[in-house]
């Protein structure tokens, strides 16, 4: 996907973990290097719902930079960009756009974890606080609300992400496998609801929406 018309992105990144979390690696594991928190990073474009590009990595300066770097290539036109206020998302999309693009951070303020909650609930959002981190954003444009919806997609659909199962992926390859064809089938074989068609027949990068056959006779050709 290059040379996209998108407007607005939004980007986030989602939660998962291999082997096991982070806080129960044990030394053993950690030599091993096959058991830590891992992160989804996405982008969506407000307009079309695409998922232009995603990275499975740690929630780190160098996941930022690669992340944004690629969300760069795939633009072809300056875009408004909001995403939460995770520092490393200064550098990196300040590396990657310079001044061609308008960029703004949105932070949710959270109260007290409420009472017998605290383990599965998160806690209570009680405000947002938005700033200009770049250009000139549009306030009335600057949220993340579709990108942590499409969190919920991805959530729901892929089966590695689900809490409080045995369903998390073993190995890091297991789970790149695993949302890379989620993904696909998102843009070009799900109808969405609010459109009516495809992410990618939206955004104009496919003429019709793609069947399940179509996804796995690309997958066996590569």
């Amino acid at each position: 996907m290059r040379n996209l018309p998108c407007q607005r992105v939004q980007c986030d990144e989602i939660w998962a973990f291999v082997g096991c979390k982070q806080k129960n690696v044990t030394a053993e594991k950690a030599e091993q290097a096959v058991c830590s928190d891992i992160w989804t990073w996405t982008a969506i474009d407000a307009d079309t719902k695409l998922i232009p590009c995603w990275l499975i990595g740690q929630r780190d300066a160098i996941a930022a930079r690669d992340f944004i770097e690629d969300l760069a290539s795939r633009l072809a036109n300056r875009v408004q960009l909001t995403t939460d206020g995770h520092k490393p998302y200064l550098t990196a999309v300040d590396r990657a756009f310079g001044e061609e693009i308008d960029y703004a951070q949105l932070v949710k303020i959270y109260g007290a974890d409420v009472e017998g909650q605290k383990r599965y609930s998160p806690a209570q959002c009680i405000g947002t606080c938005t700033q200009a981190m770049s250009g000139s954003p549009n306030p009335e444009h600057i949220s993340t609300s579709y990108v942590e919806r499409s969190n919920l997609s991805i959530r729901m659909g892929t089966r590695r992400f689900t809490r409080l199962t045995n369903a998390f992926s073993k190995k890091v390859e297991n789970h790149v496998a695993a949302v890379a064809p989620f993904l696909m089938y998102y843009n070009f074989g799900r109808k969405h609801q609010t459109l009516g068609t495809t992410p990618a027949v939206k955004a104009g990068i496919a003429d019709h929406i793609w069947s399940i056959d179509e996804i796995v006779a690309l997958a066996d050709s590569n």
